[in-house]
């Protein structure tokens, strides 16, 4: 699809632009989850295609499901998106198309419509690290959810996420367990131009853990280690959007933002949801 290719090109644009950082994407030295966290679901976006006078599918983030018609993700996933659908399998959940990217819609899974919102605050100009460019800036607020026009029982899931209180970050101290969760893509793909991610969609997990309390910008985001080793793990290209737990807990803490570099390693970031102005917005759906 036109569309398609034209998403791609302006997404290429973006990262050159922020040079050496980009949009968290799939969970790195993960395991397939199974049950575990049976509300973390794959999301599909749409955009409006002014040429075919239709919404066709443009990209693919991770969410969790926080009530029965709620579904939290990253802000830079909803926006510029005017619907979304979500799957809540753990997959392998397989691509209609073939040719790259090839990546939507899905097939041989039940889908739920929604409509995806923004956190008004997201890359605001007047955000407290200068422009929407730099570093953190770009991804200022990055939080939004999905309403699902259908709600979808938490107890025919297998259970909700929950919200933290208020500046429940602020108390965790160094290297408290994390866990990531996410649909990932499987392989990079080299030979004939730029390499890409591709593969089957399947739910993976992955422990990490936080890296230092107190950071410059830690007012809004956590910084998580995406070290492979000592049986830790990251995220990547695949996972915007998804959450991070509380280690051993369904509580959400933040959601998926950006990492610092291609590689997927040193240390990625995650937007707060604890913060009292992001909890009041989200909560907005919920009542």
């Amino acid at each position: 699809m036109k569309s398609k290719r034209t998403i791609l090109i302006v997404l290429a644009v973006a990262c050159v632009a922020l040079a050496s950082f980009g949009i968290a994407y799939a969970i790195t030295n993960g395991e397939p989850d199974g049950d575990d966290h049976p509300y973390v679901g794959l999301l599909v976006f749409d955009v409006y295609d002014p040429d075919l006078q239709m919404n066709v599918p443009a990209w693919r983030c991770s969410g969790a499901l926080i009530a029965d018609d709620v579904v939290l993700t990253a802000g830079h996933c909803t926006d510029g998106a005017v619907a979304a659908r979500i799957w809540f399998d753990e997959g392998p959940i397989a691509a209609v198309w073939d040719d790259p990217p090839g990546e939507y819609p899905f097939a041989g899974a039940e889908s739920y419509e929604g409509i995806p919102y923004t956190n008004p605050d997201y890359r605001s100009p007047d955000n407290p690290y200068g422009g929407g460019n730099g570093l953190p800036a770009f991804s200022y607020r990055d939080v939004g959810v999905v309403v699902l026009t259908e709600a979808v029982s938490c107890t025919d899931v297998g259970g909700c996420a929950q919200l933290p209180t208020a500046g429940y970050v602020d108390g965790l101290k160094n290297k408290t367990d994390v866990d990531l969760v996410g649909y990932g893509v499987q392989e990079m793909v080299h030979g004939g131009g730029p390499p890409y991610w591709t593969g089957l969609k399947v739910r993976l997990y992955a422990p990490s853990e936080l890296v230092s309390g107190k950071f410059v910008h830690s007012a809004e985001y956590m910084r998580l280690s995406l070290n492979h080793g000592r049986d830790k793990g990251g995220t990547c290209f695949g996972d915007s959007g998804g959450p991070d737990l509380l280690g051993g807990t369904d509580t959400v803490l933040a959601v998926n933002s950006y990492v610092t570099n291609y590689n997927c390693a040193g240390v990625g970031y995650s937007s707060r949801v604890d913060i009292p102005e992001v909890l009041d917005w989200i909560q907005g759906f919920l009542d």
